[in-house]
């Protein structure tokens, strides 16, 4: 059997390798052979290049939609079967299966190896969902040489945990993994991250500090490794000093941290009760003396949002020398809560936004509260300006604390870059990779 798998690309989409492939090509027999396309580091042209395989495995998330359903409808065209999985699919499944032969609903582990055992018979089912979560003592290593070694940032990504212990309004990790989190046993993850040939690794989690006794002992066992980290991390585990000491040590060196708002009702509203907008600045300022880097996370569009929170909001960022903020509308993805409340009270604007070829020019995909459409979107783009303005880059570098690696290394070409991305994407609206879509 031959088996191509594929990461669709999107404008959002980073260069740093992705697990849920390599996962599933380590639960697929050995006698299969395994060919892996991601999208963005070789734009797929599906007049062209499509490849001569027997199934082809698509993971999907709601920004790569459109370009998964066009890339699976041309290899349909071609006689090949196509199984779509991951989280978009897994909130729609019957839209997902109008462009595949087979949906894979939640995680595949139990799932992905009975789907190639009915393909092989040739009986393959609609759809397959497994009866129960994974047990995540049971994971494979995923099988990161199917990535090749070019075109990705140099850094290793290793998962520890799944799910997130928090209930946010408009996060869709609870449409995947339930309302759950699971822990993988400590010495399974140590192991894997002595396998990696990387200095740095990430930690794949929605947040490597949700269970304090587990992140406690995962971080004491990978201090000896001398490995640099990054990672997501919850504001509610970091107001104790003595959790952000032992994550220094460990070898972090920059959180993303999803603040989310400054404005306490909008994180009341959203249910995000592990924020407190008073506390913000106490749990920076402790992670900047613990030579920890910030990537913060901003969103607009939240019911208490007024024309005035985009000025706020930046300049709290740059008095808190944020290393680097993602400023983002809010978007109201299928199998949210958020989503369902939206189209409740009729504020989406389109229901199927993803579809949409000009759905990041279309944006936001809902009515706000407090200002209208297209305040909000140029209140975005302000900021995004503002923030990564020469004048913010050298206001926000840091002088009162030790310089660290992050600051010493990276801080004025990484803003630097920032800003190029900033102009040609955020104020341009310009795409920055040239993909081939086939036509529907």
């Amino acid at each position: 059997m031959k088996l191509e798998l594929i990461s669709p690309a999107s404008e959002e989409n980073a260069r740093v390798p992705n697990l849920s492939l390599p996962l599933i090509a380590s639960l697929t027999p050995p006698e299969a052979k395994i060919s892996f396309t991601d999208d963005l580091i070789n734009p797929i042209d599906p007049e062209r290049n499509l490849k001569d395989v027997d199934l082809v495995g698509i993971t999907v998330l709601s920004t790569t939609a459109l370009r998964a359903y066009q890339i699976a409808d041309a290899y349909r065209k071609k006689g090949i079967r196509v199984v779509l999985g991951g989280i978009h699919p897994t909130a729609v499944p019957d839209e997902a299966a109008e462009h595949a032969d087979a949906v894979v609903i939640g995680e595949a582990e139990q799932s992905w190896p009975q789907l190639l055992k009915d393909f092989q018979r040739g009986n393959l089912k609609a759809s397959y969902r497994q009866n129960r979560l994974t047990d995540l003592s049971t994971l494979p290593v995923p099988r990161r040489d199917i990535h090749g070694s070019k075109g990705y940032f140099p850094l290793g990504v290793v998962q520890a945990t799944r799910g997130c212990p928090y209930r946010c309004e408009f996060c869709s990790v609870r449409t995947f993994f339930g309302d759950t989190f699971r822990l993988r046993p400590l010495n399974d993850v140590i192991s894997e991250v002595k396998g990696m040939r990387h200095k740095l690794i990430m930690f794949n989690d929605d947040n490597i500090i949700g269970h304090p006794g587990y992140s406690r002992e995962l971080l004491q066992a990978i201090t000896p490794l001398k490995k640099k980290w990054m990672g997501q991390a919850s504001l509610a585990g970091l107001r104790d000093e003595k959790t952000i000491r032992l994550m220094a040590q460990s070898g972090c060196i920059g959180l993303l941290i999803g603040f989310e708002s400054i404005i306490e009702k909008n994180i009341t509203s959203i249910g995000k009760f592990q924020n407190r907008p008073s506390h913000y600045m106490e749990v920076i300022n402790s992670l900047h003396r613990n030579g920890i880097a910030i990537w913060a996370s901003f969103i607009f569009g939240f019911d208490y949002d007024d024309p005035t929170v985009f000025e706020r909001t930046v300049k709290f960022a740059i008095k808190a020398k944020i290393f680097s903020a993602v400023f983002a509308m809010l978007t109201p993805y299928p199998g949210t809560e958020f989503y369902n409340r939206m189209r409740t009270e009729g504020r989406l604007t389109d229901e199927r936004w993803w579809l949409r070829e000009d759905q990041q020019d279309r944006a936001p995909h809902f009515e706000p509260m407090g200002m209208n459409r297209r305040q909000l979107r140029e209140g975005w783009k302000w900021a995004w300006r503002e923030f990564y303005s020469p004048g913010s880059i050298i206001r926000r570098f840091q002088l009162e604390f030790p310089p660290t690696l992050v600051n010493r290394l990276i801080y004025f070409p990484f803003g630097l870059m920032q800003n190029r991305f900033m102009r040609k994407k955020i104020l341009q609206g310009k795409r920055l990779y040239r993909l081939r879509f086939p036509p529907i």
